[in-house]
Order: C-alpha cells, then structure tokens, then sequence
C-alpha cells in the first residue's frame, strides 16, 4: 500500500476517485478567516458532491450505512482529512475543537443524506447558493459560535 499510494489517506482517495486532496482545498475554505469557515466548507463541499465524483461518493455513504469496516474509513477521513484541519485553525482547546469538529460534521452529513441519498426536498433541488447562505450560518456556529459544552 504504502509503495503505490503513500498512506492510508491516498489510498482511499484513490478509491473513491476523488478529484482532489482536501488538503489542497484547505485554503479556499480558510480564505474568508474565521468568521466565513461555516460558508465556505458547506460551499467546497456542495461543489464538491455536485461535480463528478458524486457516484462513487453515493456508492461510498450507502455502503457507510450498512458496514462498520466503510463507516469507519469514511469517518476517519471525513474527521482528519478535513475538519480536524478546519478546527485545527482555530484557538481553543483540543477537547473543544474535537467537539465543534463533531457537530459540523453531523450538520454537513445530514445535508449530504438530505441532498444526494434521500433526495429530501427542498435540499434536493435548492440552488447550493440558498444551501450555503441557509445551512453554512449553522455550521458556523458549530464552529465558532455560542454552545454549550458538555461536561
């Protein structure tokens, strides 16, 4: 594996034909600063799903849904891949961080089940647009908002 791909990461874009390393699209989600994080990651990752890895990714998610083995990969890359580097980017605490980290994610894994699995309207059909200045306000606070931290 290591010899062919490099890592474990690459592997599994490798796999799922993923046009690009989130990693290189980190700075268009950092390009607005702190105050723009939740725009612009529900943005990237619309653009994202709409473009031409969507049938692998759908295949990916509803294969998630029924084996631990997928669920597990695709939740490790979903968690460092991509929002560990977003929260990475902000100045609190690991435990913090980690737990913002987690509910963006529930936030962004429902408007893909929503979207692109169920096919939920109005999220099936809305222009990513009204998505963005609708559900990109809730990532935010996730983020970077106002909640209440567990004990």
């Amino acid at each position: 594996m290591h010899h062919y791909f490099g890592s474990k990461d690459k592997l599994f874009l490798a796999a799922i034909h993923a046009p690009a390393n989130p990693a290189d699209l980190l700075p268009e989600v950092l390009a607005g600063g702190r105050d723009d994080l939740g725009r612009n990651v529900v943005r990237l990752l619309l653009r994202v799903w709409d473009g031409p890895m969507q049938p692998a990714a759908l295949a990916l998610v509803r294969s998630a849904v029924g084996n631990e083995w997928t669920a597990k990969l695709l939740r490790e890359f979903l968690v460092t891949q991509v929002l560990r580097r977003v929260v990475g980017t902000l100045d609190m605490p690991a435990r913090e961080r980690e737990i913002r980290g987690g509910l963006a994610a529930s936030q962004l894994i429902g408007l893909v089940m929503g979207r692109y699995v169920l096919k939920v309207d109005p999220l099936a059909s809305a222009p990513p647009a009204w998505l963005v200045a609708t559900i990109g306000p809730t990532v935010q606070r996730y983020l970077t908002g106002d909640i209440e931290l567990p004990r």
